[in-house]
């Protein structure tokens, strides 16, 4: 990440309140400072200061480095070139909502996955064999496969140049649904 970059610490704030099953009101109450500045501090209205994100990262029982490297890329717009390096391809860059990869030549890359959020395979050229869950897929040019978050699978690619592009809902992001939220 750029050192010029700013970092949106708020979706880190709320990430870690939630967590820890607290309201506004009580992270308030532990850290000295308003509902309110913190309801804008979780909506990225506003930006704390040293103090105030010590305070804040006090009173949810963390730090402000923990916090800082929990938070979001202020960056909306990131065009990502280059050639893959040893067949892969990071094709967002940073720490977003999600991760996606590029995967290029004949891989097989020997091992099972299983991964917490929801994924996307999309092949983009050639063809690909994926087991998940005791079964065989095979896949050609065009065919996505998706697996809901849980599932261990595994895969290879079959022909020469092929290229599988994996996208998922981040590791760091919790998409489970909960209601009281």
């Amino acid at each position: 990440m750029d050192e010029k970059e700013t970092l949106r610490v708020g979706a880190a704030v709320r990430r870690q309140r939630r967590s820890l099953g607290l309201t506004l009101a009580a992270v308030a109450s532990r850290s000295g400072l308003s509902v309110p500045f913190l309801s804008q501090i979780e909506n990225e209205r506003a930006r704390p200061s040293a103090r105030s994100l010590d305070r804040v990262a006090e009173a949810l029982e963390t730090t402000p480095a923990r916090l800082r490297a929990a938070a979001d890329s202020a960056r909306a717009v990131d065009v990502v070139r280059g050639v893959p390096e040893d067949g892969v391809h990071r094709v967002v860059r940073g720490r977003h909502q999600l991760s996606a990869l590029e995967f290029t030549g004949e891989l097989d890359l020997g091992r099972e996955f299983q991964h917490r959020n929801d994924e996307v395979m999309y092949v983009a050229e050639g063809a690909a064999e994926v087991e998940a869950e005791g079964q065989a897929y095979r896949l050609v040019q065009g065919d996505t496969l998706f697996l809901s978050g849980g599932v261990r699978h595994r895969w290879r690619a079959t022909l020469p140049g092929t290229r599988l592009l994996c996208v998922a809902v981040a590791e760091h992001i919790d998409a489970t649904s909960d209601p009281r939220r």
